[in-house]
Order: structure tokens, then C-alpha cells, then sequence
């Protein structure tokens, strides 16, 4: 049976980590490199990576905090922010990403991932969506969450894998930081629609949360930042919790 994973995300600004609350009012947390070596020793099975400003900023991502943070952690490492060209992923995995996320880059050009899937497999290329409820219908935002593309969310989640995407980030902008539990509504749309790991992020707020999700059919992942950065969960009690509620991980 495969484990499921518990991935903490690092969202970087300015060198820093921060966080947020449905994708505003971003506040200063820590250290990249710290927190990256502090995951890597808690037990966590990988960790992700966001420059969240590179996009919106229209610059490439920072690499030299990536290369640092690559080098002190042994797990699956996967990057993403500023990615639009095959150059972008070619720099990123030269770092020591072992996976390349891709966001608003597959927005301006959706053959990006079918590229990037051909040259480097599509293990290495991971589709990351922005999603929000807008009129009742799932839409696809596009710069940190800034920008709505107007975009069926759904459908571009199915365009994206048979592109070659992967594995699929699936954030929740409506449960972005509120702590009530993930958008399982929005997540088992996209699961019944595709056949590939999904990582759910976006509403994290106690263990059940976890437990719940991996209940529903697809989900391969469960992705938090500021309940791991703020240690309202260790991950090693959180393993056990859900060890314990009969879900495989890794201890």
C-alpha cells in the first residue's frame, strides 16, 4: 500500500519565510534554511518551496536560498514560483529540486508542461492550481491568487495531466490559512476527474484534518505551512495519530 505524505510548505518572500490567510495579510515566520533543516529532522516526508512574489514580480526565482536549503535536507524537495521556461526548470533542478512546480507559467503557456514532461518525465513536473469558488463554479487564479483567469479549474486539472503534469498541488484559496479543515468538495471534483497524486492545501487546522482527507478517495498528500511553522502540530504526533487512525505512513 503507498504511504500517504505529510509535506510542509515553505512560501518564501525576500529571502523569508512567510504566511498568510486566504492568501493576504502575509506575516514574517523564519528562516528558510533553519526551517528546511528543521523538517528534514521532524520527519517529514518532503517539502515544498514557493517564492511567492516571483510571478506576480515578473523575475525568476531566488536560487541561491534554493541551493542552500537543497543542500542541508535528504527528502523530496519540490520548487516552484517565477517558473515559465524550460531554462527555469533546467535552473531549478540544477539547485537540487528534485520536482519542478508550475503555476502561472502553465497559464501563459500551457505547452510548458507537456515540454517540460518530454525533457525531464513527468515524475519531475508537478501542475500547482489556485482555485476559487467564483459564481459557483471552481475558477483557476493566476499570480499568488491575485488574478482571476476566468479558467474552468477543473477541466484545466484534466488539460494539465494529459499534458504530462505528474502529480497535482491542489490550493484551496477559499480554506487558504482559515484552519477549518481542507476543501474536500473541490479536491474530490479533481480526483474523480484524474488518476494521478493529488496534494491537498490549503485549510489544515488539527489532526482530524488529515485523517478526514485521506478518507477520500486520491488523495496522496496533505500540504500545511503555518500549523507545522508554528508547531500547533509536530509531525512525528501527527504521524502516530494517523498511523493509529489506520492510515499508512512513514514513521
Amino acid at each position: 500500500m503507498i504511504t500517504k505524505r505529510i509535506i510542509p510548505c515553505l512560501d518564501v518572500r525576500n529571502g523569508r519565510v512567510v504566511k498568510g490567510k486566504n492568501f493576504e495579510g502575509i506575516q514574517d515566520v523564519s528562516d528558510p534554511v533553519e526551517m528546511a533543516k528543521f523538517y528534514n529532522r521532524e520527519g517529514a516526508d518532503e517539502l515544498v518551496f514557493y517564492d511567492i512574489t516571483a510571478s506576480v514580480e515578473e523575475r525568476g526565482l531566488f536560487t541561491d536560498i534554493l541551493t542552500k536549503v537543497a543542500s542541508e535536507i535528504f527528502i523530496p524537495l519540490t520548487v516552484g514560483g517565477g517558473i515559465n521556461t524550460l531554462d527555469d526548470f533546467d535552473r531549478v533542478l540544477k539547485c537540487g529540486a528534485d520536482k519542478v512546480s508550475v503555476n502561472s507559467g502553465a497559464i501563459r503557456d500551457p505547452q510548458i508542461i507537456e515540454k517540460a514532461a518530454k525533457k525531464y518525465g513527468d515524475q519531475c513536473v508537478v501542475l500547482s492550481m489556485d482555485i476559487k469558488r467564483v459564481d459557483g463554479s471552481f475558477r483557476l487564479f493566476a499570480k499568488g491568487g491575485r488574478e482571476n483567469t476566468g479558467i474552468d479549474a477543473l477541466q484545466w486539472a484534466v488539460d494539465g495531466v494529459n499534458s504530462g503534469a505528474g502529480e497535482l498541488v491542489v490550493n484551496s484559496i477559499d480554506t487558504d490559512g482559515v484552519k477549518q479543515g481542507f476543501d474536500l468538495e473541490l479536491l474530490d471534483e479533481i480526483a474523480a476527474r484524474v488518476n494521478v497524486p493529488i496534494i491537498a492545501s490549503g485549510g489544515a487546522g488539527k489532526m482530524e484534518d488529515f485523517s478526514e482527507l485521506f478518507r477520500h478517495k486520491g488523495m496522496d498528500a496533505g500540504l500545511a505551512a503555518s500549523i507545522f511553522h508554528y508547531k500547533e502540530i509536530k509531525i512525528a504526533d501527527l504521524k502516530k495519530y494517523l498511523r493509529n487512525e489506520g492510515v499508512e505512513v512513514r514513521l
